[in-house]
């Protein structure tokens, strides 16, 4: 059994993101303090790429997270941050925070 080391949110939030050299489309499905999870994703971009992903969260003012592909699933990609600061953590919170409600 996969042991993960931080609590994950289940999500269903329209998001974008760019890889530098593409752009693309996918639902974020899965949220931590460490990393996120896409589905449905429009390109796969290789491991070890860097994305800037946008999550509609508020249909007006998306949030912004950065990280690493570190694997791809059946469906889409996985990332780990960059940086682990707290406004990811603050982030994360409020994405549980609507998720939970």
């Amino acid at each position: 059994m996969e042991k993960r080391s931080s609590l994950r949110f289940k999500t269903r939030f329209d998001s974008l993101y760019s890889t530098g050299a593409a752009e693309g489309a996918a639902t974020l499905v899965d949220l931590s303090y460490s990393g996120a999870r896409l589905d449905e994703v429009s390109i796969l971009p290789e491991l070890g790429t860097d994305v800037r992903l946008y999550v509609f969260v508020q249909p007006v003012l998306p949030f912004e997270l950065e990280g690493k592909v570190v694997r791809h699933t059946e469906n889409g990609f996985a990332i780990e941050y960059k940086v682990l600061d707290p406004e990811v953590r603050r982030l994360v919170d409020d994405v549980a925070a609507i998720v939970n409600s």
